[in-house]
């Protein structure tokens, strides 16, 4: 067999596997594990191992194969009784004795290993706390998924069950371990709500909480990663772990940064902000691990002001000489623009007699098709926005600004020009990382997240990170009112009108789900001119999303949303909402992931709460165009002139159809990031700036 077929059979088998440690192991190997790891000092981290494409194509196989059939569930409520059994014991305890027993487990734990009876213990010992600090205790459901993440897995729990909660069983219990806990959220603000909203509960067991957040001072940010339990997102944590790599430079071995660390040598050490990469808690797993895995975080420097403002004026001016079909084709799939054979030629005969910048056949051809993309594929208010004349990208994924993140290989400057802003520096890379390679070499990972079930063969093929499905607190009471497909996209909206009107005379809240600012702008464009009452929240009023978000559950209160409210705040229906029905929530555009649709779902009905939700979509929506387009067509000829929705059926095939071919093209594109990053290649990515 060969040796990747090899690591294969070795990680199907209940023990630790080299690469990725993450599978359950005995009582024995759990105590070997966590006591070899915590010995590993100063700055550790896992080392990448290579696999075979063999590796990944019998585990994304087998994955869903093992879901049914595998005892993780069982087991987790095996531990639930375990943990029952001990809370009487904590429970009696005073506040002194509390966080004295806390610590004493930090040298049992450290001795023995985070074996079952400690591990129900410590729980016990975390439920008591909350119980007593912030008034909330933990249901079993939550025991049960901290036991998944503790054990190195993922518990699939939905929306509204209690996740913020559920992460302090874990990050306390590997914390009084003496492991450093990164608990990695998705934006500044959850990461900064559940440092504060969960902070009592681990001061109660003596544990120290740092918040590692943007515009932060380099001391600052060691302390918060000095704290036991330190709150970070994503994105902080990589360009963190890639300034240390720029500090650590070429002498990286651990054995020389043990040898500075005796000597007192600790000039670079001093200047390093992480402590290794040990335990990770990732909220929102799919979310960081899958969808943003697109694009490597990239550091630069180095600014190039030389005559860039030019070139990139110049090249603006050039490809409106350009013609669509003879010279460049569009490629909206994958958001590129490309010369043809003709195009190239003509572009040669453009640029005779212009600058020595022109020369190169390559780079000027790179160059053209860019600013071919920041003209016909990048648009105002959906990709990208203006806020104090300057250009702040949109996460496709979130609805979110990214601030302080700008586009490689000369895009952000072309669409600079494009909107008539100020040119900043292009700037070389200096640093880069994919979140596959950067969470790979996390000693242990685990997560959480209510939307996992589509990509569960690809985190444990990329990441060796298996998924158990929790069950809910309280029945799942929603509804689903079906899919309502439109021919025109005029009509989709006066029925998405038409049903908020209904919702609001029956005094239930409704959440409107759209994919871009400028989409959200032109419902609420047409709400204002019926008189219908609403509120918009989209990525320029991003600062008070929580507040909007939390009164949405309001008797007859309309919020027109992007996608950044499927996510992260709590939707509390009002004693008379829930009365009238509960919140409805209607997508009026499905997105290439159907997570992402999920999430918008769940977000009524929470915890055993009514709630209904339906779908409103066109045959002109961009994800059918795209990519389902001849379908799309014909399904047009078909039901031309056609009055109201066409059938049901027709919305859920095309929308499969749709979601299934981006849902491809999106996984091949993040296999080839993974490969191009391990190259160092400058493939588009967000640069994120070093000052």
């Amino acid at each position: 067999m060969s040796e990747g077929g090899g690591r294969f059979w070795q990680r199907l088998v209940p023990v630790r596997s080299e690469r990725s440690g993450q599978a359950a192991a005995p009582e024995r190997g759990e105590r070997f594990w966590w006591a070899h790891q915590r010995a590993i000092a100063p700055h550790p981290e896992r080392a990448e191992a290579s696999e075979s494409a063999l590796d990944r194509a019998l585990l994304n196989g087998v994955a869903r194969l093992r879901k049914p059939f595998s005892r993780d569930r069982q087991r987790a409520a095996e531990f639930v009784k375990q943990v029952d059994a001990q809370q009487d014991w904590a429970n009696d305890l005073s506040d002194a004795e509390l966080l004295q027993t806390a610590q004493s487990m930090r040298a049992v734990l450290l001795r023995e290993g985070l074996t079952t009876t400690h591990s129900a213990r410590c729980f016990a010992l975390v439920r008591s706390a909350a119980s007593r600090t912030i008034g909330m205790s933990h249901f079993p459901v939550q025991i049960m998924g901290g036991w998944v993440m503790l054990r190195g897995m993922v518990a699939e729990m939905g929306t509204g069950e209690g996740k913020t909660l559920t992460a302090t069983l874990p990050a306390a219990t590997v914390a009084m371990a003496g492991l450093p806990v990164h608990v990695v959220t998705v934006n500044d603000y959850l990461a900064s709500r559940d440092a504060e909203l969960m902070g009592p509960v681990y001061r109660a067991l003596g544990l120290t909480v740092g918040l590692a957040v943007p515009d932060q001072a380099p001391h600052e940010r060691q302390a918060a990663y000095a704290a036991d339990i330190c709150y970070c997102t994503n994105k902080d944590v990589g360009f963190d772990y890639l300034r240390d790599s720029l500090t650590l430079a070429a002498h990286r071995g651990r054995a020389r940064l043990l040898l500075e660390k005796v000597l007192e040598r600790g000039d670079r050490m001093d200047r390093l902000l992480l402590r290794g990469l040990h335990f990770a808690i990732v909220d929102e797993i799919d979310s960081v691990l899958v969808d943003e895995a697109r694009t490597p975080l990239i550091i630069a420097g180095n600014a190039q002001r030389d005559a860039d403002e030019e070139l990139y004026g110049a090249t603006i001016e050039l490809v409106g000489e350009l013609e669509l079909g003879p010279d460049f084709v569009i490629d909206r799939e994958d958001r590129a623009a490309r010369l043809t054979e003709h195009g190239r030629d003509r572009l040669g005969e453009l640029v005779s007699g212009l600058p020595a910048a022109w020369r190169s056949k390559r780079a000027r051809e790179e160059l053209v098709q860019q600013a071919l993309a920041a003209l016909h594929l990048y648009e105002l208010d959906k990709h990208y926005m203006l806020r104090d004349g300057k250009i702040q990208i949109i996460d496709e994924y979130t609805g979110r600004v990214m601030p302080d993140r700008s586009w490689e290989r000369g895009l952000h400057q072309l669409i600079e020009i494009k909107e008539g802003c100020e040119i900043t520096a292009r700037q070389g890379t200096l640093a880069r990382i994919t979140y596959q390679r950067l969470f790979r070499r996390y000693l242990r990972v685990s997560g959480m997240s209510g939307t996992v079930e589509e990509v569960l063969p690809e985190l444990e093929a990329v990441y060796g990170l298996r998924t158990v499905e929790i069950p809910p607190n309280r029945p799942d009471q929603s509804r689903d009112l079906g899919c309502k497909l439109y021919l025109r996209a005029v009509d989709k909206w006066d029925a998405v009108a038409a049903s908020i009107a209904a919702c609001q005379a029956e005094g239930r809240p409704v959440l409107v789900g759209t994919r871009s600012v400028a989409a959200s702008e032109q419902l609420s464009e047409q709400l204002t001119a019926l008189a219908v009452k609403h509120v918009v929240l989209n990525a320029r009023q991003d600062a008070e999303e929580a507040a909007i978000v939390e009164r949405a559950g309001e008797s007859r209160r309309v919020t027109v949303a992007t996608n950044m409210a499927g996510r992260g705040t709590d939707i509390h229906l009002a004693q008379d909402s829930r009365e009238s029905g509960g919140l409805h929530v209607i997508l009026t555009e499905f997105h290439e992931s159907s997570r992402i649709d999920r999430q918008l779902f769940g977000r009524c009905a929470r915890q055993g709460d009514p709630g209904t939700f339906e779908a409103i979509v066109s045959l002109e929506d961009e994800i059918f165009e795209q990519h389902a387009g001849a379908s799309t067509k014909g399904m047009a000829a078909r039901y031309a002139g056609t009055e109201g929705a066409l059938p049901r059926w027709a919305g859920t095939y095309l929308r499969i159809l749709a979601q299934r071919s981006a849902e491809w093209k999106n996984a091949q594109i993040r296999r080839a990031t993974i490969a191009l990053d391990k190259k160092l290649d400058s493939a588009l990515g967000f640069a994120g700036r070093t000052e």
